[in-house]
């Protein structure tokens, strides 16, 4: 952080009993999930490394943002977390995002409980069955997520808590009317829609009636809004319970979105060094 910046510690919230930051770390830039093009894919996979992971994560984790959202089954994100855990003495809080089997024969139900049973077993605290799942599930004429009951049941069974991962932003109200017994959800939200199921202003009314904490992901469109720009909308118009998942792939990038993160949150400017391009010069009278 910017010694001219804030030292207080980031804002939380509660998902259930337990305490996670308001800022999730996300894991897209990571691991190849760019929603740009294969070759930002591929260049993504071919230089990231757990060492370079861990570069990050740990910045986060000096800001008391400990909380992580990810595909925890890759190997590479494991090492990433356990190094960046070890270097600053600091746990994570991780959120999972595994995919359960859509079956509800007896085999499909073992085989997913061998999946939840490997995350308890890597150290997930919350479980989010991934929107892959998820929304293959939801049955729109019944208004409900068919075994996502019994998936929750499992989850809570391990000892985790359940949440669900959506792409489809009315999950989260059939959720809610069914009395699904999970403690958070997810969903994308950003000023641009992008990738957005329905109008920003319809997933903003469900954000605002969601019976539990939402988790926000995408807030700069992957890449297409400026990090002023997605983590301003986001941030003023989601609830204090809620929280807005950011990925970044270097440190500065990490460094940079807390403090404009903060800068929101705190209604003050932000201490980030601003790009410089040669049309800049007419405002600051370079030559």
């Amino acid at each position: 952080m910017n010694d001219e910046g804030s030292s207080e510690a980031f804002p939380r919230t509660m998902i259930g009993t337990l305490s996670v930051s308001r800022m999730i770390i996300g894991t897209n830039s990571f691991l190849g999930f760019s929603h740009t093009s294969g070759a930002r894919d591929k260049q993504i996979k071919e230089t990231m490394t757990p060492e370079g992971m861990a570069d990050i994560i740990e910045v986060f984790l000096n800001e008391g943002i400990d909380t992580i959202m990810g595909p925890l089954q890759i190997p590479i994100l494991q090492e990433g977390i356990r190094e960046a855990e070890q270097r600053t003495s600091r746990k994570c809080i991780i959120m999972s995002t595994p995919a359960v089997h859509w079956g509800d024969d007896a085999d499909a139900m073992a085989q997913t409980e061998k999946i939840l049973d490997k995350e308890l077993a890597l150290g997930a605290t919350v479980c989010m069955p991934h929107m892959f799942s998820t929304d293959a599930l939801v049955d729109i004429r019944l208004r409900r997520i068919k075994n996502m009951d019994r998936y929750c049941q499992m989850i809570r069974d391990r000892g985790m808590v359940p949440g669900l991962s959506t792409h489809t932003p009315e999950t989260i109200i059939y959720a809610d009317e069914s009395g699904l017994d999970v403690e958070t959800y997810l969903s994308i939200y950003n000023a641009a829609g992008f990738l957005m199921h329905l109008e920003v202003d319809w997933t903003h009314r469900i954000i605002w009636n969601a019976a539990h904490p939402v988790i926000t992901i995408k807030p700069m469109a992957a890449g297409r809004l400026p990090p002023l720009v997605g983590l301003a909308f986001s941030w003023a118009t989601i609830r204090d319970i809620d929280m807005v998942t950011v990925g970044t792939s270097t440190p500065d990038e990490a460094r940079e979105v807390i403090e404009i993160s903060r800068s929101i949150l705190e209604r003050r400017a932000a201490h980030v060094e601003l790009q410089k391009t040669r049309s800049k010069q007419t405002v600051t009278g370079g030559q």
